[in-house]
């Protein structure tokens, strides 16, 4: 990434456009603020999971939780680092829901040199009564070893 690309909403967005399964599911950058960023996940007849609920499936949410920690790592760096995913907890504290907008939030809590800790939530239109909670680990490294062109 070049020092002069500002870490915005537009430029998180390309980088999500990157991976087809996120374009394919329209995963989009709802919010940046700090060390948090926050995505949407639009429903559609694509994410179902069950026909007969029309429920989305586990792997719709797992992806947008997942990218939304990545970025919110890639922001607390300041773009300098990509970081792969150590680990993944998703814990469900209700059901999903058909036909509706899922949002997730993530934010940094710490970092070390070798790994990085988030948190957040993935919710419909009440961050109070979320979906899920998850927390993740990180291992950061830096882009202009990875040779990773951002």
């Amino acid at each position: 990434m070049a020092e002069s690309t500002p870490l915005t909403k537009e430029y998180l967005q390309t980088l999500v456009d990157v991976f087809k399964h996120c374009k394919i599911l329209g995963i989009r950058v709802h919010d940046i603020a700090g060390k948090k960023v926050s995505l949407e996940l639009p429903y559609s007849e694509k994410i179902i999971g069950n026909p007969e609920t029309g429920i989305i499936a586990g792997g719709a949410l797992t992806t947008l939780l997942d990218t939304t920690f990545g970025l919110a790592v890639f922001t607390a760096l300041e773009g300098k680092y990509i970081a792969p995913t150590l680990d993944l907890r998703i814990d469900y504290m209700t059901s999903a829901r058909p036909g509706q907008t899922l949002y997730s939030e993530a934010e940094v809590y710490r970092i070390t040199q070798n790994v990085v800790f988030c948190r957040g939530i993935a919710y419909y239109d009440d961050q109070e009564k979320p979906l899920a909670h998850c927390v993740a680990t990180f291992m950061p490294l830096p882009v202009e070893v990875t040779g990773v062109h951002l």
